[in-house]
């Protein structure tokens, strides 16, 4: 739910993100298709989309276990439906993105999130402990994974 004059960021799974206002999304129908929030490369697809709070920061977590925390500042605010710029530095050992996680920045607020891997390991995580890096990053290991697993959600 936004108030209509919000910051939106959506994220990919091939490590791209996209920062625009809210104001540019048309109100829609029920039953239209909607509009373009970031244009997609060959086999890519947005993974998550959250409302971008001032102070916070994006954390993002990749299917081998990596991630990072990185302030909204970091990514500049542009018109919707463009290509898209660096979330996070993806190679075949890193994985891909499988999820993105506003996370505040005001002392005394613990934001914690779950790590669910595809052989059932479970991992709680408090998101203060997660290193804050640059925008163009691939991000330390979040969580150390067997060579067969991958993590496959972020809560």
């Amino acid at each position: 739910m936004t108030e209509g004059d919000q910051d939106i960021l959506l994220a990919t799974k091939k490590g791209k993100a996209v920062h625009f206002s809210e104001e540019n999304v048309r109100p829609t129908g029920r039953v239209s298709r909607g509009v373009k929030g970031i244009s997609l490369r060959e086999e890519d697809e947005v993974k998550d989309a959250v409302v971008v709070e001032k102070d916070g920061s994006l954390l993002t977590i990749t299917s081998k276990g990596y991630g990072k925390r990185t302030l909204f500042g970091r990514y500049r605010k542009t018109k919707r439906g463009g290509k898209g710029i660096i979330n996070i530095r993806l190679s075949l050992r890193k994985g891909e993105v499988i999820g993105i996680k506003k996370v505040r920045k005001k002392v005394g607020e613990e934001d914690e999130v779950i790590v669910i891997t595809q052989k059932g390991k479970i991992i709680r995580l408090a998101a203060k402990g997660i290193s804050a890096m640059g925008r163009n990053t691939s991000g330390l290991r979040i969580i150390r994974l067997d060579e067969d697993d991958k993590a496959i959600a972020l809560t």
